[in-house]
């Protein structure tokens, strides 16, 4: 008989930022993706996204992977056939910031598909899940947007301030904060596909 093993979806471990972004936690091996989504050649508003996964004790995880998916500035989807520097896609490990962090560089993206608000696609990995959730990342600024937004409007209103990240302005350009509580009072909102 033969024995099959779990696979990565199937065991929990705090492995996936190790394996999937090696460059990042100083492994001699690339990474297929990064925390940079957008060279300098890339049109648009340069933004930078940082926050925590934080545990039910409202605890940052310190082995978590976290991957992002957007359209660029001007609503358009990555086609693989880009050569300006957008990837639209990004993968960040919490573990290698003194804060246990993720960050990424990337531009503010424009609507994909009214009456969609700009938004962007979060994937979580991290240890205790059997399976990877997935949610969304809102900006504050676009709040006139939110309202027709049809993701947002299918949620209970108390529960959409989960998926808004507060924009801040500082020197370096705009920050956009974006904390993601996997339990408790204030837990992200996620979506089951």
């Amino acid at each position: 008989m033969t024995a099959f093993r779990q696979t990565p979806s199937q065991t929990v471990g705090p492995f996936f930022a190790y394996g999937l972004v090696p460059a990042q936690y100083g492994y001699p091996a690339p990474s297929l993706a990064g925390p940079d989504l957008a060279g300098e050649a890339v049109a648009g508003e340069r933004i930078r996204i940082i926050g925590q996964v934080l545990d039910g004790e409202r605890q940052p995880v310190n082995d978590a992977l976290i991957e992002v998916f957007q359209a660029d500035a001007a609503g358009r989807l990555p086609d693989g056939r880009r050569n300006d520097g957008f990837t639209g896609f990004g993968r960040c490990g919490t573990g290698t910031d003194a804060a246990h962090r993720f960050a990424f560089t990337t531009v503010k993206p424009g609507v994909a598909a009214p009456p969609a608000a700009p938004h962007i696609a979060v994937t979580v990995f991290m240890r205790g899940l059997l399976s990877h959730v997935f949610t969304r990342l809102y900006f504050s600024d676009d709040a006139t947007l939110h309202a027709a937004d049809p993701v947002l409007a299918s949620l209970p209103a108390d529960r959409r301030g989960t998926l808004i990240a507060a924009r801040q302005n500082t020197p370096a350009g705009p920050v956009y904060r974006f904390d993601i509580h996997m339990q408790g009072s204030r837990e992200t909102v996620f979506f089951d596909l």
